[in-house]
């Protein structure tokens, strides 16, 4: 899932971006929206919505003919975890109105102090006058984005494989940032990858086990960046026929990712930070 944000102040024409840039990347894919509303609250106070979640409900689930709408607790509110939702639904993109504070790529409307905002990917002075060439500089900007991947996200795509029908069961391997090694407290992990080789020692260790007998498909993804203890650092997948093809080959593929991609980790601890191993 590819993201994009989009800030500006009050009245700067955030929504009306939003709208044009929800239809024009409907030609590429699934869209999902999220809209930070910081002094609004969704579920009317005394409805009988509003009742479950005050007893206790962690998520409270409305439908009616027209819509379903899920009303998470507190713990659940933020942005993260909206993200998530959005990817394990399999969205191909993310349109997040607001949300300046956060690291995410944006498009900056108007006039506002940008001096403590990051990840800027384009300034636009005037939505009112954004014209076609201006909207697909936008769209290509959105689509050159990095992508934003779950456990779920690859298992999804697993199930639109055309071979599909040939799966007879699915394994995965999720790995996570260890908190407690013996005497060892690990408060992060931090992943650097060689640009574009890593990428490419990943796709071609895929189409080799591709290959296996009973193999139908192979997706490997490895978070990079500063990922916090129990924070996911790998997805590996692997579909195929029988369970006796399908876990030799995840064993392999988790293996083979340790031993031959370019990707270094150093690990901060409270003892100190230090890189794990060099490659």
């Amino acid at each position: 899932m590819k993201i994009i944000s989009v800030i500006g102040h009050k009245k700067s024409g955030k929504t009306l971006l939003v709208e044009k840039l929800v239809q024009a990347l409907k030609k590429y894919g699934s869209v999902g929206t999220i809209k930070h509303i910081p002094d609004h609250r969704l579920d009317k106070e005394g409805s009988d919505t509003w009742r479950h979640n005050k007893a206790g409900a962690d998520i409270v689930i409305g439908v009616t003919p027209y819509e379903r709408l899920a009303i998470t607790s507190k713990n659940s509110n933020n942005l993260e975890d909206a993200l998530k939702e959005l990817a394990d639904n399999g969205m191909d993109f993310a349109v997040v109105e607001g949300f300046k504070d956060s690291n995410l790529p944006k498009i900056v409307l108007g006039e506002m102090d940008i001096s403590e905002i990051n990840n800027i990917k384009k300034i636009v002075k005037n939505t009112g006058r954004l014209r076609a060439p201006d909207l697909s500089e936008l769209i290509n900007i959105v689509l050159a984005q990095s992508e934003y991947v779950t456990l779920n996200t690859l298992i999804k795509k697993v199930h639109k494989n055309p071979d599909f029908k040939k799966v007879g069961t699915i394994g995965t391997f999720t790995g996570i940032v260890r908190a407690v090694t013996g005497n060892v407290h690990t408060y992060a992990l931090e992943y650097e990858i060689y640009e574009g080789v890593a990428e490419e020692y990943i796709n071609n260790l895929c189409k080799e086990l591709k290959k296996r007998d009973g193999v139908v498909e192979v997706l490997i993804h490895h978070n990079t960046g500063y990922l916090e203890a129990g924070k996911d650092t790998i997805y590996i997948v692997v579909a195929a026929a029988h369970r006796q093809e399908m876990f030799p080959v995840l064993i392999e593929a988790i293996e083979r990712v340790k031993s031959e991609v370019p990707i270094w980790k150093k690990e901060h601890t409270l003892e100190g930070s230090f890189w794990v191993s060099e490659k």
